[in-house]
């Protein structure tokens, strides 16, 4: 009894720890977001002397935080609505369907996840151009439904097993053609998944950096975080907006995973397990 509880305060107190250095980088941003630049250089731990808000006011105007906001938040949203139409109809097609083909084009979309990035980003850029969609937000979401579709496939095909195909036979008898079937019964059932699949990919599209800073040119379509880049002067970096825009950057990003953080758990888990 003693050495359950001496383990269970040992686990306690790993995980303590654990969040401690998992907050730290959280802390210091915060912190010296409030400072100026001298005050920080001076203590990158210490608590600032004077809270210096004027940096969060100033780093919204030099981001155009408004501005970015509204282009992450259209590729965001167009993106995840294109990945969640096109890889819930693609999983549930390919789960239903038995065969080789099928199974074949299943392995390539879950064999395409192995991929890196950084191996395609040179061809997908002279594509991108050659389509006449770079330098677009639209084409950007375009761009991220073709790289999110096949985690999506992979999720919602474990998790289409789980439905009963009574379901689906029973609305077929009563009139309904494959469309029908899967939008009006199949896709309502899929909410756990979806909720989890939109917001893994909200977390990935508006954090991401690199494909943006490859796709857009005109600084009117930058994203918040490529608009953040911008404070990084070639010689001189004012660290507290950049702290500041960070910080702001963020904010969306936590409240949204932290409400939803339960959902993420369960849908990952059901749609991995149940495949």
């Amino acid at each position: 009894m003693r050495m359950q509880r001496l383990n269970s305060y040992l686990i306690r107190l790993l995980l303590i720890i654990g969040s401690l250095f998992a907050m730290l980088p959280i802390y210091m941003a915060v912190v010296n977001s409030l400072k100026t630049q001298g005050e920080m250089f001076q203590s990158f731990i210490a608590l600032p002397t004077t809270l210096h808000w004027e940096n969060y006011a100033e780093a919204f105007t030099k981001i155009n935080l408004l501005h970015s906001s509204m282009n992450s938040a259209i590729v965001s949203f167009l993106g995840i609505g294109g990945i969640v139409l096109t890889a819930s109809m693609a999983g549930y097609k390919l789960s239903r369907t038995s065969g080789r083909l099928s199974n074949i084009i299943f392995f390539l979309f879950v064999a395409s996840m192995l991929v890196p990035f950084h191996s395609i980003m040179i061809p997908l850029t002279r594509m991108a151009r050659g389509l006449s969609v770079q330098g677009s937000t639209y084409g950007l979401a375009l761009i991220y439904i073709g790289l999110g579709v096949n985690m999506a496939i992979f999720l919602y095909h474990g998790f289409v097993k789980s439905i009963p195909r009574e379901l689906e036979e029973s609305a077929q008898m009563d009139g309904c053609n494959e469309f029908q079937t899967f939008f009006q019964i199949i896709f309502p059932l899929l909410l756990p998944i979806t909720v989890t699949i939109a917001i893994l990919d909200f977390l990935w599209i508006w954090n991401d950096f690199l494909l943006p800073l490859l796709m857009l040119t005109d600084v009117n379509n930058y994203t918040l975080i490529l608009s953040t880049n911008m404070l990084f002067g070639e010689y001189n970096k004012e660290w507290p907006l950049i702290l500041s825009s960070l910080v702001l950057t963020a904010i969306p990003v936590i409240l949204i995973y932290a409400f939803f953080q339960k959902f993420i758990m369960e849908g990952i888990a059901e749609g991995a397990v149940k495949g």
